[in-house]
């Protein structure tokens, strides 16, 4: 289940009106989640709300939706717009230390959001695989790049360790509001419906 099966109008306009409406919507939902940045002196990559909010999209948008919304918010950043960690945006942010980061929110959020679409969010334990597969997915793909600037043994230090308590909270907060919530929004739209 995700917020296109549950409310996407069958019209063709309105379904494209509600389609851009939710790709940046999601874009700007991770862009706000960037701005929760904090910077570690011993890393290049900061502490940020973000793969919270790449996990959630994925997760209410389903794989299409998702996979528009992580590349509308990198559009975003790469044209200058303060959508990165700490109202960062550019080039130099992807070619940098934490651009395979970047790039795995996109793969994140297309493998959340396929599982999404089979359900997967459903339920306690299906949720909590799915966000832990989507994180693991982030870390692989960005402390290979992370490596080649502070080199593969500092790679674990910098740019994994730090983050794990902080990813457990988020995906265990995601993975107990998930289910309880399709649950609201199914009955909130069943009650809408005359």
């Amino acid at each position: 289940m995700t917020l296109t099966t549950l409310f996407r109008p069958a019209d063709n306009k309105a379904a494209l009106v509600y389609d851009l409406s939710i790709v940046f919507g999601g874009s700007w939902l991770i862009a706000l989640a960037a701005q929760l940045s904090i910077p570690l002196p011993f890393s290049p990559v900061p502490l940020t709300g973000q793969t919270f909010a790449v996990l959630l999209v994925g997760a209410l948008l389903g794989r299409r939706l998702a996979t528009l919304s992580v590349a509308a918010y990198l559009v975003q950043g790469l044209a200058g717009l303060p959508a990165f960690a700490g109202g960062t945006s550019g080039l130099g942010r992807l070619l940098g230390p934490t651009g395979g980061y970047l790039l795995g929110f996109w793969a994140a959020a297309a493998l959340v959001g396929y599982l999404a679409d089979r359900g997967w969010t459903l339920h306690f334990g299906k949720t909590l695989l799915a966000m832990l597969l989507g994180n693991a997915l982030i870390y692989l793909c960005g402390l290979p790049v992370l490596a080649l600037f502070v080199g593969i043994d500092k790679a674990l230090v910098t740019g994994l360790f730090p983050f794990l308590v902080g990813d457990a909270i988020k995906l265990l907060l995601a993975t107990l509001l998930l289910p309880l919530g399709w649950k609201v929004l199914a009955n909130f739209r069943t009650a809408d419906v005359p």
